[in-house]
């Protein structure tokens, strides 16, 4: 591949490096460019470009990422991943239902030490993750790379080294063990909090028994009790061999393996079996609803895997549960099933109103209310999960307009570049485990949360509809316009006042046009008269 400065007159079919404005229009990077951009081009004043042509012996960024997920997964379903669709030289892998994801780390690092023009990143190994969870992602750098790169990156690959291990539907066994004056409360906040955590892994626990904190009585217990795993939540935490829930196990004619695990919360856990099924000894911790050491192992019974005593040992490094913010507390009860992604809604109020003759058109009232919180009002009212509101330093009326409400209220610096540049900050302030996001405008009074909840309904990044639009009734493309996250990078480096135009046009096989009721996706009050004349209409 040859890269670099091209005189205009020789550019035509090589891939533009730098976006570059032409007029009002933008020819994003990565474009090849044709005979009508290298026109547009000459009629601006350009005479060269930087840009990209490959060799004949090499492959775009597209095919190369394609040949590399293929063979990084050569038979999908059976890995319990989906391949997504290559754009901008990147290939995603998504989980196909919750689970347990394996990495074999240094599979991974030989693939990545091929060349550095490729690239393979992973969720952690034994991370657990939800079905649509991106859990891989291949990227190549540059514009192309040649065949012989992509053979030698794909011959290092003696088996495929990602894997998620789904969840099972299974029975659990419980028993808790109660002592004289205990409250009969701290033992239904136990017994609730591990149904909700097993629930969560797809499982169901049978009636839990309650037995007195003595070893012949649990033991009488774990003889009697049906499940598998069987978990034993003691009254008093387990802290030796012979205390009574260990004690118990042997008495029953089972195999104590081990006492303690070097993940804290969750030191006091003890493992064993019993007639060929697990059992867990849980620590005083599962009753909050935290993470907590016991959750690594009942997760990975949950998805098959076997755990042992030496696997247990291996969890001290980022067993340190206490000082990891970054997870959310999947063992308490869920609102939604498990296959529904996190959609987070990104209200765009930071222009200047310029041709409302001095007027605020954020601020026009409404039944009440100024347009800015009635937008605000319908994200929040919609599915989704997390409502960002971005503004223009200062803006005090806009910020008491919106006073009470539960957003998250973000000041864009570059509010006066236009679109782009309230967009790039709204990028940032999305959560890490946000899976899309609905770009909203806050000066379209009549968007409710339908219109929101009929984008969310449409998303399916495993189907490749990862770019959902509204359409009015008469069947015209408008807004809200929902984003999955392979895209979140391309808005984030928009520039000027196009907005996401250019990424709808590129990523043409992506987008999905959802019909939403009313005019609503395409009215715009942007003058006073135009608010006059819709609310004489109404």
């Amino acid at each position: 591949m040859h890269f670099g400065p091209i005189p205009l007159a020789e550019a035509e079919g090589a891939i533009l490096a730098h976006s570059l404005a032409v007029g009002r229009a933008r020819i994003r990077k990565g474009r090849r460019l044709d005979a009508e951009d290298i026109r547009a081009l000459a009629e601006a004043g350009i005479d060269q470009v930087v840009a990209a042509r490959l060799d004949p012996d090499d492959l775009g960024e597209d095919e190369a990422a394609a040949r590399l997920g293929a063979a990084l997964a050569p038979d999908p379903a059976t890995l319990g991943l989906v391949r997504a669709a290559p754009f901008t030289g990147r290939v995603n892998l998504l989980a196909t239902a919750p689970g347990i994801l394996r990495v074999d780390r240094a599979a991974v690092d030989a693939f990545n030490a091929v060349e550095s023009a490729i690239t393979l990143a992973t969720l952690p190994d034994w991370a657990r993750v939800e079905r649509r969870t991106m859990v891989a992602t291949i990227k190549i750098i540059p514009f192309g790379v040649p065949r012989a790169m992509v053979a030698r990156a794909c011959a290092q690959l003696a088996a495929p080294p990602i894997r998620v291990h789904p969840f099972r539907p299974f029975r659990a066994g419980l028993i808790l063990t109660r002592l004289p004056g205990m409250k009969p409360k701290l033992i239904d906040k136990g017994a609730e909090a591990i149904a909700t955590r097993i629930l969560a892994l797809g499982g169901r626990v049978e009636t839990p028994r309650v037995v007195p904190h003595e070893a012949e009585a649990v033991a009488a217990a774990i003889r009697t009790t049906e499940g598998d795993p069987l978990l034993i939540l003691t009254a008093s935490a387990t802290s030796d061999p012979a205390d009574t829930g260990p004690a118990a196990l042997v008495l029953a004619g089972g195999q104590l393996l081990r006492v303690g695990m070097p993940v804290d919360p969750g030191n006091l856990l003890f493992l064993g079996t019993h007639e060929d099924r697990t059992v867990v000894g849980l620590p005083g911790s599962v009753r909050s609803p935290a993470l907590s050491g016991a959750d690594w192992v009942l997760e990975r019974l949950a998805a098959g895997i076997a755990v042992t005593p030496g696997d247990i040992a291996r969890m001290g490094v980022g067993g340190l549960l206490k000082e990891i913010p970054t997870r959310p507390q999947p063992r308490a009860g869920r609102t939604a099933p498990v296959s529904r992604p996190r959609v987070e809604a990104l209200i765009l109020a930071a222009g200047a109103s310029r041709r409302m003759a001095g007027r605020d058109k954020l601020l026009e009232p409404i039944e009440g209310e100024a347009v800015l919180a009635r937008t605000a009002r319908a994200a929040l009212a919609s599915r989704a999960e997390r409502v960002i509101v971005i503004l223009p330093p200062g803006a005090k009326a806009r910020r008491a307009a919106l006073a009470g409400l539960p957003v998250a209220i973000v000041e864009a610096p570059a509010a006066a570049e236009g679109m782009a540049g309230s967009l790039r900050t709204g990028i940032t302030a999305i959560s890490d485990r946000a899976d899309a996001v609905v770009l909203m405008f806050a000066d379209m009074p009549e968007v409710t949360e339908t219109h929101v909840d009929r984008l969310v309904d449409a998303f399916d990044p495993v189907a490749g509809k990862e770019i959902c639009r509204a359409l009015d009734t008469e069947g015209r493309p408008g807004h809200p316009v929902l984003f999955g996250r392979r895209f979140f990078e391309s808005l984030a480096s928009l520039e000027g006042d196009r907005g996401a135009r250019d990424i709808l046009r590129e990523a043409a096989e992506h987008l999905v046009d959802v019909p939403t009721p009313g005019r609503a996706a395409t009215l715009d009050l942007d003058t006073p008269e135009a608010w006059e004349a819709w609310r004489a209409g109404r």
